[in-house]
């Protein structure tokens, strides 16, 4: 079965733009694209609803049809499947997500600085999916500039945020991957704080302590880095080991970037799915699309 991009498609501009992001993904990955509506059932129809369901359903069959028409017309080359289907988003995205390489959805934005609001329907999916999922907001268009802006000289960056204690190999490749696709360089953030000992902050009592942390720190990245940068040796590399918050540092390296990539641990809590602090936080605060990539 020939793996596809699959993107989720309702009518709206944040799914349209996300549709757009995923077309010239599809085209990089040389893939088939995917158009999936999801119309969700509906559990009460008034006895004088202008529409019946052959009707309601026409429009809704819409949808992808004419995203896919608008898209052909820009991408020739591109296969294009589309689909319409009935039932939860979540439940029914994760489904679909099965055969892709990739699933996109579109997310609201809060203007060109606040970054994305994430929506239930896209936290629930981005939690349950076993792929990597792409985010992208309304308001920009070729990897994440304005719309309008003319295209940088040089790609933006891809920028991938890594833990240290368990780098996952699907969340590197992934990086390294969508960077060499692009012809950027990948700039890599490690946020690390130095540990209490006793409650107490070591690096206040002696800030020498902070050098050498700092140092063993950039090492480790590098030591993790040193096979993918083999792997991949056209991919430029730019590895920061930084104190503080991952998140944040991620947030901020967002407003210059292509493409922001975050991992996601597999697993099943006691009261549902969870995306982890780092990758929620990027999620709702990135200014580029952001690339939540399940591992482990």
């Amino acid at each position: 079965m020939v793996r596809t991009v699959t993107v989720g498609v309702d009518g709206s501009a944040e799914s349209l733009a996300a549709a757009d992001w995923a077309a010239r993904e599809a085209a990089r990955r040389g893939v088939p694209l995917r158009l999936v509506h999801v119309r969700e059932p509906d559990p009460f129809t008034p006895p004088d609803s202008f529409a019946d369901p052959e009707t309601r359903q026409h429009w809704a069959q819409r949808i992808p049809r004419e995203a896919a028409n608008d898209l052909a017309r820009r991408h020739p080359e591109l296969e294009i499947t589309t689909d319409q289907l009935t039932g939860r988003p979540p439940e029914v995205l994760t489904a679909v997500a099965e055969q892709a390489e990739v699933l996109v959805i579109g997310t609201r934005g809060l203007g060109p600085v606040a970054g994305f609001l994430v929506g239930s329907v896209g936290l629930a999916t981005v939690a349950r999916v076993k792929c990597p999922v792409v985010l992208v907001r309304a308001g920009t268009s070729k990897e994440g500039e304005p719309e309008g802006a003319e295209p940088p000289a040089t790609p933006r960056d891809v920028v991938m945020g890594l833990e240290l204690y368990r780098p996952a190999d699907e969340l590197i490749e992934f990086g390294f991957d969508a960077a060499a696709r692009r012809g950027a360089a990948l700039r890599v953030i490690h946020g690390w704080n130095p540990p209490l000992v006793y409650g107490v902050d070591p690096v206040a009592v002696d800030p020498r302590l902070a050098t050498d942390l700092a140092q063993e720190s950039s090492r480790n990245l590098n030591e993790a880095l040193s096979h993918w940068r083999e792997k991949y040796p056209d991919v430029e590399v730019k590895a920061q080991a930084v104190v503080g918050r991952a998140a944040r540092h991620l947030t901020e390296a967002s407003e210059d970037a292509s493409l922001v990539v975050v991992g996601r641990r597999i697993r099943r809590s006691p009261i549902g799915f969870h995306t982890g602090p780092v990758a929620h936080a990027v999620m709702h605060h990135s200014k580029a699309p952001v690339a939540v990539v399940p591992f482990g």
